[in-house]
Order: C-alpha cells, then sequence, then structure tokens
C-alpha cells in the first residue's frame, strides 16, 4: 500500500509539473511550498467536512499537499499533537487557540488562518427529562412544543433534583468547547447557574446548580443511555443519534442561542505558520474551496458530503442520521423535523473568515466563568485575538483564489476591520446583544457569571 501511494505521488508530482511547463501563463497560482507531505487531525463530526470535502476532491492535491487525514481520540490529545508536531494542523474547538494561546491548560502559541463553520451543535436531554420538561412548555396549535425552548423549562427539574440532593449532571466536550460555553449561556438565561473555574479548582462546578462535565462527543449517547448524565452539548450527528435511537430529545440548536454563531477553526502552531508561509496560504486555499462547494447552489452538494462524511474513516455514522441535520433539517421529537437551513453553514455569510470579534466572543465566556481569572481591560482582548485569529492569512489565500476563478470577489469581506456588526439582542437567546469591541461592558451585562472586576477566590466571589 506504501508503494503505491508513494507511486501516486511521485505521479501526481510530475503531472503538476508538466502542467505548470505548458500553462506557464496561466493564472493559477501553485505555490512553491515548503512541505508538501502533511498531517491533519480531526474529531468525528460533522463540521470536519471541509477537510474531507478538500481531500476527496483533490483541492489539496491541486495545492501540490499530499495530506492524509486523522482521527483523533479526543479534543485533548489533538490538541497535544498539533503542539508536538506530529500533527502539522487540526479541526479544533475555537476556544482551543485560545485557550492555549493564553496559558489556561496546555501553553503553546496556536493561530487559525480559517473558520470552518457557523452553527452545528444541539442541547439534547434525556426522555425522562423530557417528559418533565414538557408540562412547562407552551404548545403550538398542532400540539407540538413552541421553538425555541428556553431553559426556563429546565429550571423547577433542576431545582426538584437540587432540593432533593440530587446533582444534575451534563455533558459537554471539553472545557473550552463552545459547547460549554453554549450549554452554559442557554442554562444562565434560564436562571440555571452552571458553576465557576478557579485557579485552584478547574471542576467548573463552583457554586453550580447543574453540574457539567466532559465526554467525547461519539460516547454522549450511550452515556446519555445509562443514566449517567441527563443531559449533553455535542456538535451533529450526536444528537440527531440520541434521536435515531429513542434515547433522547434534542431542546434546542446552538442557531437558537445565537443565531450564526461561529464554531469550529483550523488551527495550526505558529511556528509551523512562520516556518512554513506557502504551506500555510495553499492548505488555506484549499479548506476555502471546500467550505465553498459545500454551501453552493443552495446545498446542492450536501447529499454526497452525507455520503461521504458515513463513512468510516470519517465520521462514522448513518447516512440518515447525518442527512438529518446536514440537509437543511433538524429533528427535535421523533417525527417533529422542521426546517433549518442554517444549521450547518461552511461558507455564505462569511462563515470561513476568522473575525477577531469571533474569538473576543470566547475569552468574554472564559472570564464570565472564571477560567480567565483577573478582570482584563478591552484592549487585552482585543490584543489576543489578533495574534490567534489571522485574516490577514486567510485575505491573502482568497486573494489568490480569485485570481484562479475558483471564487467570486464578493464572496470575501475584504473591507473589515476584523470585527463583525454587533450582534443584536434578538439574535441571542437572553435577549443580550454583543458588541466585540466593547467585551467588559457585554461581561457586565450578563445576569449570571462573574462581572469585570470580580474574582473567584475558594467557593467565594469578590471583588477587586
Amino acid at each position: 500500500m506504501a508503494i503505491l501511494q508513494s507511486t501516486r505521488r511521485m505521479f501526481i508530482r510530475y503531472t503538476l509539473a508538466v502542467l505548470l511547463v505548458a500553462s506557464a501563463s496561466a493564472s493559477a497560482q501553485v505555490l512553491d511550498v515548503e512541505k508538501d507531505e502533511l498531517k491533519f487531525g480531526f474529531i468525528k463530526l460533522t463540521d470536519m467536512a471541509p477537510l474531507a470535502i478538500a481531500y476527496e476532491k483533490g483541492y489539496f492535491e491541486d495545492e501540490g499537499l499530499f495530506v492524509t487525514l486523522e482521527p483523533q481520540a479526543n479534543w485533548k490529545v489533538l490538541l497535544d499533537r498539533v503542539i508536538t508536531g506530529e500533527l502539522d494542523g487540526a479541526h479544533m474547538l475555537a476556544g482551543q487557540p485560545l485557550a492555549a494561546t493564553i496559558g489556561f491548560g496546555t501553553k503553546a502559541h496556536i493561530v487559525t488562518p480559517f473558520s470552518m463553520d457557523l452553527n452545528g451543535n444541539g442541547i439534547t436531554v434525556s426522555n425522562e427529562i423530557w417528559e418533565m420538561m414538557k408540562v412547562n412548555i407552551p404548545k403550538q396549535p398542532d400540539g407540538k412544543p413552541v421553538h425555541p425552548i428556553k431553559a426556563d423549562a429546565l429550571k423547577p427539574i433542576v431545582d426538584k433534583f437540587k432540593s432533593e440532593g440530587k446533582p444534575f449532571k451534563m455533558g459537554m466536550v471539553f472545557p473550552v468547547s463552545t459547547h460549554n460555553y453554549e450549554l452554559r449561556y442557554w442554562l444562565a438565561s434560564g436562571g440555571i447557574h452552571p458553576g465557576f473555574y478557579s485557579d485552584t479548582d478547574v471542576s467548573g462546578q463552583i457554586k453550580a446548580d447543574a453540574l457539567l462535565s466532559v465526554t467525547p462527543p461519539p460516547q454522549m449517547p450511550a452515556t446519555l443511555e445509562a443514566g449517567t448524565i441527563y443531559g449533553y452539548c455535542v456538535g451533529e450527528p450526536w444528537n440527531q443519534q440520541a434521536v435515531f435511537k429513542g434515547i433522547g430529545v434534542p431542546v434546542i440548536t446552538d442557531y437558537e442561542i445565537w443565531k450564526n454563531n461561529p464554531e469550529k477553526v483550523f488551527g495550526l502552531t505558529k511556528e509551523f505558520t512562520e516556518t512554513n508561509p506557502n504551506t500555510t496560504l495553499a492548505l488555506t486555499k484549499a479548506l476555502i474551496r471546500a467550505a465553498k462547494w459545500l454551501d453552493e447552489n443552495d446545498n446542492a452538494n450536501r447529499m454526497e458530503a452525507v455520503k461521504i462524511l458515513a463513512r468510516p474513516e470519517y465520521v462514522g455514522a448513518d447516512e440518515e442520521v447525518i442527512a438529518n441535520s446536514m440537509t437543511g433539517s433538524f429533528e427535535y421529537e421523533k417525527g417533529d423535523k422542521r426546517p433549518v437551513p442554517d444549521f450547518n453553514v461552511f461558507y455564505r455569510y462569511f462563515a470561513t473568515y476568522p473575525y477577531y470579534s469571533d474569538a473576543i466572543w470566547y475569552l468574554t465566556q472564559m472570564r464570565r466563568w472564571g477560567q480567565i481569572a483577573e478582570h482584563k481591560d478591552d484592549s487585552w482582548y482585543s490584543e489576543v485575538a489578533k495574534s490567534v485569529y489571522r485574516p490577514d492569512i486567510y485575505l491573502e489565500a482568497a486573494g489568490m483564489l480569485v485570481e484562479e476563478g475558483h471564487v467570486s470577489k464578493d464572496d470575501m469581506p475584504w473591507d473589515s476591520d476584523g470585527f463583525k456588526a454587533p450582534t443584536p439582542a434578538a439574535d441571542i437567546i437572553d435577549g443580550i446583544a454583543f458588541n466585540g469591541k466593547t467585551p467588559n461592558a457585554y461581561i457586565d451585562s450578563l445576569k449570571i457569571g462573574l462581572k469585570s472586576k470580580q474574582s473567584v477566590q475558594g467557593n467565594d466571589i469578590v471583588s477587586d
């Protein structure tokens, strides 16, 4: 097999060389990459799709890159292997490059030139909890629940468990995951305290009404079925898997928590990007093309993407389960399938552009729950965001793709200062607007969580 791969690579290299000579006047810009054999890591989630598509459609090879994609056991292993160089880059939780760079957990300078998607997560509860919640949820004329379902409907159940001395346990995928922050955001919006972190207690359960802990994404349904947790927040297909297996009910998507929220990123060490600048541009070009393919022509390619992702080397779930969310709909209760055309967004709305304001939202949540222990001024948030998110690399790669005719000039936010327009209150579940340029004002506007001048000491919240 290794001999066949080597022969294939030699043939592709030879073919590329011939084509370059024959078309020297063409507009295509095949970069002189510093490293052409690369290994990228991912977790088995549908939002790894840009990597799979860039590989399957030959976009990496178009750039002279010979890529191996390798699933990882969990997010910690994935990050550690990028840091050690065992992986050249990876599909990452958006919070991972930020947390590593500021030294929360593993310390390393990780950067991202590419945002992999918007939305894509959901919060699921067990059938038992769903039956208890339903009495608190208004119904449509057809008898189905009114969406979005707020955490207000869960609060009486959490309070009941607490009064009986029973811990209400929920799962999320990693302490700096979008899933942790989205689950915390949803719970807090309904008056349920998800707990604080501190320098001496990294459980995240200080003063918590609901106890959140880490469960790897593919293990979520089995952990729920076993009764170890009562609910979880995870990416697809693991919410739809609970519906498919009849063991739980997704109650809300992250699109309903925060419309078009940022999700995963592609992460590399800063050292890699500095040592291999052309390679970094080339892989960013390939990923942008893959994202475009996933969304183009009103998601016309999604069923083909579903078939690719269903393979065991990628996500390894049933096509039907993956298609439930990847093709413009989302199934809540069994048989309650509703249109959610933007549940997975890979390209439109400038989804691939690494906005500083997206990074700052994650940092505000780290600060809100005590992962960033002390007050930071607004300029600190901006400086950290700019050290990790690299729209300069992104736009250079995008400019080449425009010249080559692969993408339209209108597809890119050329004049952006790196900040999205403020997210209006109507687009967020708790009705509180977000402006990335004023992070401390945003933190102070949230009802539950640390305020800008507070910190956690032991089990107490103190003001500076």
